[in-house]
């Protein structure tokens, strides 16, 4: 039986230096719709000017829940006076309405010996801002202190430290705590600590996050919808680095939801070399299935139980999917490049040229001469796209210059947000097919320059929608609701930052 909860379960936390934001961030929320804030006071340029921002909350919303907090530097915050005026500063908070005050576990000492016992509830804190140590220990450390709340927050360093933190929280049942990783790295930790039994979470009010990693509330509650999944909830994810750019979150869980599926999908970074450790997380959650792309494509192959012939051909895979206890492999990038181009154009007998030698332009070379089309091959590399033309019978070239071709596929990622003026193609573009798998931005510079060339154009988008709602059938069995999938994308897209 879940424990039942003192807490609401996302705390939004707010901090700034100007006493003026921190108001305008507490109202905001507040009339968006939360009922849990935790005010930074040791990130004001003047700490105790939090006191009149707590009662003018308290006044304005008597049934919002302040967690006052004043962090000293030792303990990761910004605080630089001593235990003593920090205490002082939390009692005044206290007497200034609020419900709840977190002590750092480097203050311990001082606040047994405060006023603060039997007036508010108390989270007992521990930051680890490097990395994520033995769990154990530093709870134990803890426990040597009676407090409401146990609260371990660390940094993440490998996918693996999401699930010890998870752990931890799914195996303390005495106790309320708080258990989360900080960090790109850690975010999957954010999402699903409530459904492994942990206090609360916290979010940020919007783009002013206080902890690295910090996402704002909203989306963890309509994207992630972390407040309803459990412990038996599938995961689903992408692997990448880097990963914040991926809009694969936004379109995957918008399908689930849709389909009226319990299921979330998560943005996982896992770094070069950091691949086994991912596949060990994978076991642990476990995780139903993901989407792999750069740079872990290839690499992925010789990890898993099976592959299907066409993504062994490939040499690459971008889904995978579990399917009788062990993680299997196969590729629908594919059919991504093959149906928007079949839109525009004849495949069998054209003359296609492909840019690029990795994951993506294996794919699709393979996937253009299963179709009849007679593939060219050019990349930056030159020794592996004469491999990739003698895997799938194209011809290798030197250069493009002087050459043309009904249709042109660009598989590099040159041309990508952030560095979306960039192409490989400054003068003429020698195709009257253009198709760009860079999808962010949604058009690139050689999109349109090729529009206005007067040439057709494939944006990256239709790939990979393709290959998406691929995916979403291989690991739900339902049909992609492909409608409810471009909205998601074109939104997240419109709604990234520049």
């Amino acid at each position: 039986m879940p424990r039942r909860r003192e807490f609401p379960p996302i705390c939004v936390a707010l901090g700034c230096a100007e006493t003026a934001e921190l108001e305008r961030l507490a109202r905001e929320a507040c009339a968006s719709g939360e009922r849990f804030l935790e005010v930074r006071m040791d990130l004001l340029r003047e700490p105790q000017q939090a006191l009149g921002v707590i009662r003018g909350l308290k006044d304005r919303y008597p049934d919002v829940l302040v967690l006052a907090t004043c962090r000293r530097q030792e303990g990761g915050g910004e605080f630089r006076g001593s235990v003593e005026e920090q205490m002082r500063l939390l009692e005044a908070a206290v007497e200034a309405g609020a419900e709840a005050v977190d002590v750092e576990v480097e203050s311990a000492a001082a606040e047994r010996s405060s006023g603060l016992r039997g007036r508010a509830k108390r989270i007992l804190s521990y930051h680890n801002f490097e990395r994520t140590p033995a769990l154990g220990p530093v709870l134990r450390r803890l426990e040597k202190t009676p407090a409401d709340v146990y609260k371990i927050v660390t940094m993440a360093r490998r996918p693996t430290d999401n699930w010890r933190v998870l752990d931890l929280a799914a195996r303390r049942r005495a106790q309320p705590l708080v258990a989360l990783a900080m960090g790109e790295a850690g975010l999957g930790s954010r999402v699903l600590s409530l459904s492994r039994g942990a206090a609360f979470t916290y979010a940020s009010p919007g783009g002013s996050p206080t902890a690295p990693g910090q996402v704002p509330a909203a989306l963890l509650r309509r994207q992630y919808r972390a407040e309803r999944l459990t412990a038996d909830t599938p995961i689903y994810g992408v692997i990448a680095s880097p990963i914040a750019h991926s809009i694969s979150p936004a379109v995957h869980n918008r399908a689930f939801q849709a389909r009226r599926i319990d299921a979330v999908y998560l943005p996982f970074l896992v770094e070069p070399g950091q691949l086994v450790d991912f596949l060990t997380l994978a076991k642990r959650l476990p995780i139903a299935g993901f989407s792999v792309t750069i740079p872990h494509k290839q690499k992925i192959l010789r990890r898993l139980a099976a592959v299907d012939p066409l993504a062994r051909r490939v040499g690459a895979v971008n889904t995978v999917y579990r399917k009788g206890g062990t993680l299997r492999g196969t590729n629908t990038d594919a059919p991504g490049v093959t149906a928007p181009l079949e839109k525009r154009l004849r495949l069998r007998g054209s003359q296609v040229v492909v840019v690029g030698s990795g994951g993506a332009a294996r794919a699709a070379a393979f996937a253009l001469a299963d179709r009849g089309a007679r593939v060219f091959l050019a990349g930056r590399h030159a020794g592996r796209v004469q491999a990739l033309a003698r895997a799938c019978g194209a011809v290798a070239l030197d250069g493009l210059a002087g050459r043309r071709f009904d249709a042109l596929v660009h598989a590099t990622p040159v041309g990508m947000h952030p560095l979306s003026d960039a192409t490989l193609f400054p003068g003429e573009i020698p195709a009257e097919v253009v198709f760009d798998m860079v999808y962010n931005p949604l058009e690139t510079r050689l999109l349109r320059e090729a529009r206005a060339a007067g040439k057709k154009v494939i944006s990256g988008l239709e790939m990979f929608l393709e290959q998406a709602a691929a995916q979403f059938e291989i690991w739900t069995g339902a049909p992609a609701p492909r409608a409810a999938m471009e909205r998601a994308a074109r939104q997240a897209l419109a709604e990234a930052p520049p």
